[in-house]
């Protein structure tokens, strides 16, 4: 009985000695737009080479990523596609103001399956809706997720929202729509110029004009509920040379 008492004890002891260990390897947790799924788990690894720390992403559509947050989901660091829906966090002070960071910019274009032989314009009353014909225009969610709405923005500057608006295929996230693109079920899908690159079953047949949009701008801020000492490391990793080459590699404008 004394026996396993010392044990117990020690045990104990064991446990509260290694628990500030224990709380300083905690894996980084970041909700990150879909749209960096490839280059950001690559920054990520080059953080864990030279950190000895792991990180974790969840990949999704900043708007949905941003309301899991906002309900209580555990999160350390958030990376939006639009200033909105940081906009959003902060104003529900659900990041930490100080923490924001527009690290990165993007380009918005329109892509066919990689066979297509499709050639557009994108101008002002361009016949987008003609070239789509009886097929679908693949677009992420329009008024929530970041790609949508820079689409449904540029569609109404260029004065052909009403022509192509019957023919949207709505995803929940820009990486969705690029699938639909690459599996031929649309004849057309409006991404970012990175995704696009990513995806070699697609191509570029346009680039919606720059003044068409508000300015594609990725902002990545500490969430207010984290308490993790290496997510902030981890953020400021991002902004080094090491920390973006899989972003210049993957297209992205830097801008940090």
């Amino acid at each position: 009985m004394l026996r396993f008492a010392r044990r117990a004890f020690l045990a104990l002891t064991l446990g509260l000695v290694l628990s500030p260990a224990l709380a300083q390897t905690q894996d980084v947790t970041v909700f990150a737009a879909a749209s960096l799924k490839g280059s950001l788990d690559d920054a990520a690894k080059a953080w864990t080479k030279t950190s000895g720390k792991n990180v974790k992403i969840s990949y999704a559509a900043s708007s949905a990523l941003m309301k899991q947050i906002e309900q209580g989901a555990p999160a350390d660091i958030f990376a939006s596609a639009d200033l909105d829906w940081m906009k959003y966090g902060l104003d529900k002070k659900l990041i930490k103001p100080d923490s924001v960071s527009n690290l990165l910019g993007n380009a918005l274009v329109l892509v066919a399956p990689a066979d297509s032989t499709a050639t557009i314009t994108l101008g002002p009353n361009a016949d987008l809706a003609g070239a789509i014909g009886d097929s679908k225009l693949a677009v992420g969610e329009v008024k929530t997720v970041p790609a949508g709405k820079y689409a449904l923005e540029s569609l109404t500057k260029l004065g052909i929202l009403a022509s192509v608006q019957p023919k949207f295929a709505q995803s929940d996230n820009v990486r969705a729509a690029l699938a639909l693109v690459a599996r031929g079920e649309a004849k057309f899908g409006i991404v970012y110029a990175t995704d696009a690159a990513a995806e070699p079953k697609v191509k570029v047949v346009a680039t919606f004009p720059e003044d068409s949009h508000a300015p594609i701008i990725y902002p990545f801020g500490l969430t207010a509920s984290s308490t993790n000492a290496d997510a902030a490391a981890f953020q400021a990793f991002l902004k080094t040379p090491d920390g973006q080459a899989a972003f210049a590699k993957a297209g992205f404008t830097l801008l940090k």
